[in-house]
């Protein structure tokens, strides 16, 4: 090969070592354009990136939040509950076995488990809305009241927001317990032999209903309607009731009695309305 051949072939190979270069530099280096953009550029691509790992964090941490606070209202719902058929005489028994209670009690006393008044409005029926409602309600910062007097519980059947203080009461001046027999709550059986003695409890999750009864005197029961909101109510010796303060909305309202039984149904109401709901109850239902 001639002088000027060689030189020839030793500039093309020195070409081709040069692309070869050039080509491995482009596939596995940095990229130029990127030198080549702004740094503005390069940074706002740095914060789409920072973004979207944002996103979820900030879901997770809503999430972490918890539900939203139940909404109140000005609509209400309101009925009488009422005996069908000849109302069952009443069951009666003496207190004399406390002489404190058969002094404060001389005569026959009538059971609490069924009071039907003279129109058949029955007492002491637990009315809730058992579903339609969302969000959480804290509990009132006031406490809800059961007494020992006269030998009984009063009031005999009452209802809670879940977590709310129950302040126990002895009023009379003999011995009392108070004896709780939940199924979804921690139970309590608190001695109170002394008169004026408090103590106070609660129950934290939703429970209808909690059966309460005293050790010491047989006759003594009572019970507390456990509810996640304030939307409940407990007829009256004429068998009414009023469920205050709800939102508007669809709700199914459950009516409970211990010894005839629960029954429901679904009411709906407007804002600053007013609806009835009525309920019959009968003997072997």
């Amino acid at each position: 090969m001639t002088g000027p051949a060689i030189r020839f072939h030793f500039a093309a190979l020195c070409g081709a070592a040069l692309v070869g270069a050039a080509l491995l530099t482009g596939c596995g280096g940095k990229d130029d354009d990127d030198e080549d953009r702004p740094k503005s550029a390069r940074a706002g691509a740095s914060k789409d990136g920072a973004a979207s790992t944002a996103a979820p964090a900030a879901q997770a941490s809503s999430a972490a939040a918890g539900p939203a606070a139940g909404a109140t209202g000005a609509a209400s719902i309101t009925g009488k509950i009422v005996f069908e058929g000849a109302a069952p005489a009443p069951e009666k028994y003496k207190m004399s076995a406390d002489a404190f209670c058969a002094k404060a009690h001389p005569g026959d006393m009538v059971k609490q488990d069924l009071e039907i008044g003279p129109d058949k409005g029955i007492a002491d029926v637990f009315v809730y809305v058992k579903s339609g409602i969302n969000g959480t309600y804290p509990p009132p910062a006031t406490a809800a009241t059961i007494d020992q007097k006269g030998c009984r519980y009063t009031p005999h059947v009452f209802g809670v927001v879940a977590g709310q203080s129950i302040e126990i009461l002895n009023s009379d001046p003999t011995l009392h317990n108070i004896h709780s027999l939940p199924e979804k709550n921690e139970p309590f059986n608190l001695a109170m032999p002394v008169q004026g003695m408090k103590y106070t409890k609660k129950f934290d999750k939703p429970e209808v209903m909690v059966r309460i009864k005293c050790d010491v005197h047989g006759w003594m029961s009572a019970f507390c309607g456990v509810v996640s909101h304030p939307f409940f109510a407990v007829t009256a010796a004429d068998g009414t009731y009023t469920i205050k303060n709800l939102p508007a909305g669809t709700y199914t309202i459950e009516a409970w009695h211990e010894k005839l039984g629960t029954q429901t149904q679904q009411v709906t109401v407007g804002a600053q309305e007013s609806k009835p709901a009525a309920f019959t109850f009968k003997a072997g239902a």
